[in-house]
């Protein structure tokens, strides 16, 4: 599938695959679609001027990259007012749009579809078999027999008759510790890496909370990022909480590899004059982010990108603050962003009370214990972007609210504004609430209003 048409528009773009070490997979036949990337990037007949990247979240395989990338993408083309604005600001304004997939889904479908093969998706069940379910865990925490015989007692343990005392049996105890060394985790502070930045590992604490949230026995709250009405979901909910970390780890890994070699490439066989735009949706905003930083103490990219959207960002409000209180006055791990001025236009991200998914699930996949609330602003200290924009930026960030698909907003260079979207982000059932809708006008709109700040 070397480039993708949305059905029933002239809309193309990219679709680049990596695997979950950041390493992109061959299309049918084996090529390298980057390599068609770079090529049409730095052809100077080509014409390029803007070249977009843009990052799906967690629980995202192949297939539902695609269905998410046709509605997002399709909703930037359009816009054809901001199509003619782009056209009268930057002459000769032509676009390359690339979608990035990394795999976020467990058990999802990671095959590359053929140009004539139709969007893919994963077949559900709601009650898979324990091989399933092993396999299912292994592929998002850690795939080492031992990993696997640690899920395998996990799982077997959920599916028995209910304790009298509801205590966690020792064999299940002494798996969560074994899956926990295997997955490779470490526990930071605030400023952490992404996937570290969380309180230490308790799995007692997890399995006890989900019995007290839903009585003796009983489970009415959803398991962590997932849902059951028994107790199995509280045997499960510390292998779902590991499973939490390890795709932010992922999201994280990805764009400091994958992503960000991309991007860099890119950017040196693009002629001058060409900018660069990157947009995340969830743990995207990781991806996003980490494309831009690149790793820890290594050079940085060879020029700044010129917008980043965040949309929805399901990463630590405090990945951008100069100094953290509650980490001894260390950085946000993104913070290189702000000092190194990667980002020469604004710095934007969308925020909504109507998503759960970050609003309630985010906080919950940092910590245990009852939330903690920082100062006099009521914020607390395990949150995520997508409720609460980046915070800890001083004069530097701006609040605003979204407003309508032709409002003209004020944006400036080297600024960070975070969106107030409720009016818009507003639908969705289940636990996740809204976290998902995304695809309106008005949310297109901003990101064009970014991309074309002066």
């Amino acid at each position: 599938m070397p480039l993708r048409q949305i059905p029933g528009t002239e809309i193309e773009y990219y679709l680049i695959s990596y695997d979950e070490d950041g390493r992109e997979r061959g299309e049918p036949g084996g090529a390298k679609l980057s390599e068609s990337v770079k090529k049409a990037v730095g052809d100077p007949a080509g014409g390029i001027t803007d070249v977009f990247f843009v990052s799906h979240g967690w629980k995202g395989d192949v297939g539902s990259a695609i269905e998410q990338y046709d509605k997002w993408v399709g909703e930037m083309g359009r816009s054809r007012s901001d199509m003619d604005t782009a056209r009268g600001v930057r002459p000769g304004f032509k676009s390359l749009v690339v979608g990035l997939h990394w795999p976020s889904l467990p058990w999802g479908d990671e095959k590359i579809p053929d140009a004539e093969d139709g969007v893919l998706g994963a077949d559900g069940d709601d009650t898979p078999s324990i091989d399933d379910e092993v396999e299912q865990f292994a592929a998002s925490i850690a795939d080492t027999p031992t990993a696997r015989d640690a899920l395998r007692t996990i799982i077997e343990a959920s599916r028995r008759e209910e304790q009298a005392d509801n205590s966690i049996p020792p064999d299940v105890m002494e798996a969560y510790e074994t899956l926990y060394a295997e997955s490779g985790l470490a526990t930071g502070d605030l400023g952490a890496a992404p996937g570290t930045d969380h309180e230490p590992w308790n799995p007692e604490g997890i399995y006890q909370e989900s019995l007290e949230n839903g009585g003796a026995g009983t489970v009415r709250q959803p398991g962590l990022l997932g849902f059951g009405s028994k107790l199995r979901e509280a045997v499960i909910g510390p292998v779902r909480q590991l499973s939490f970390w390890k795709m932010k780890d992922r999201a994280r890994k990805f764009g400091e590899s994958g992503a960000h070699d991309l991007l860099r490439e890119l950017q040196q066989v693009a002629k001058p004059g060409v900018r660069f735009h990157l947009m995340g949706h969830s743990f995207g905003c990781i991806v996003a982010s980490a494309a831009v930083a690149g790793p820890p103490n290594k050079p940085a990219l060879s020029r700044p990108v010129h917008s980043l959207y965040l949309v929805q960002g399901a990463l630590s409000l405090w990945s951008y603050c100069a100094s953290i209180d509650e980490a001894d006055g260390k950085p946000g791990y993104f913070r290189r962003i702000v000092d190194e001025h990667l980002v020469e236009g604004p710095i934007v991200t969308t925020r909504s009370s109507k998503d759960t998914a970050v609003g309630k699930l985010y906080p919950k996949g940092a910590q245990v214990a009852r939330q903690v609330v920082l100062g006099d602003d009521d914020l607390p200290k395990y949150g995520g972007i997508g409720s609460y924009g980046i915070q800890g930026l001083g004069a530097v960030a701006e609040d605003i609210r979204m407003e309508g698909a032709n409002h003209r907003y004020q944006f400036e260079r080297g600024r960070v504004y975070n969106v107030e979207a409720s009016d818009v982000i507003k639908e969705g059932g289940g636990f996740s609430g809204a976290h998902s809708d995304i695809a309106h006008p008005e949310v297109a709109h901003v990101f064009w209003q970014a991309v074309l700040t002066p």
